[in-house]
């Protein structure tokens, strides 16, 4: 069996944007993917709320600093085959630039991570499959919540697919197959967090076979 690593901030955690609790486990992406790969593989699912790529921010009660956790997570779950973060929307936030620049740096950084870890055995590098997630709407405000700039979110896909390339690493645009909520412009309803589980199967299933 196969051991991924769903790496990400609420999206990936699951959270309701109506009631800021989490979807059931049946609705969460990474629970959706262990779920359709019928035993194929094990999907630990490491999401974390107000998670950024590579930056600091100490308004909530955890370290949101993707860069700081993703070495703590792989180090934690090693050996792995495949490592999917899907983070970026926290980076648009005003307080860390709300420019998609800052997000595509950040995710740089995690793809060298991913690379450069020392694993054990050092030949049990795992392969790496960047998420874009879906872009940002207006939500009941007018606009997404915590100031974030709807087209800036719909620059994420285009930037991170040509990171993808220079990386040489796996990519998939979510916004393709979800979209956000109109409560609050950036996290998904049940169904649509369910659906990126379910579109990620196949990219998935060509990466690890």
């Amino acid at each position: 069996m196969k051991t991924i690593l769903a790496f990400g901030d609420s999206l990936t955690w699951g959270a309701n944007p109506a009631t800021g609790l989490r979807h059931p486990p049946q609705y969460r992406w990474p629970d959706v993917l262990e779920a359709e790969l019928g035993g194929e593989a094990k999907v630990i699912a490491e999401g974390l709320g107000g998670r950024t790529t590579c930056y600091d921010d100490h308004t909530g009660p955890s370290c949101r600093n993707g860069a700081k956790a993703l070495e703590v997570a792989l180090a934690s779950h090693m050996p792995l085959d495949l490592v999917i973060i899907m983070l970026g929307t926290n980076d648009l936030k005003p307080v860390h630039g709300g420019q998609a620049e800052t997000a595509v740096s950040g995710m740089r950084r995690l793809a060298q991570i991913v690379e450069m870890f020392p694993y054990k055995p050092r030949i049990a590098q795992p392969r790496l499959l960047i998420v874009a997630p879906p872009p940002c709407v207006e939500g009941l405000s007018g606009k997404p919540a915590a100031g974030r700039r709807i087209a800036e979110s719909e620059r994420l896909a285009p930037l991170y697919e040509t990171l993808a390339q220079d990386a040489d690493c796996a990519f998939f645009d979510a916004g393709t197959v979800s979209k956000a909520s109109p409560v609050d412009g950036v996290h998904l309803d049940a169904e649509e967090t369910a659906k990126i589980g379910r579109a990620l199967v196949a990219p998935v299933r060509a990466i690890l076979c």
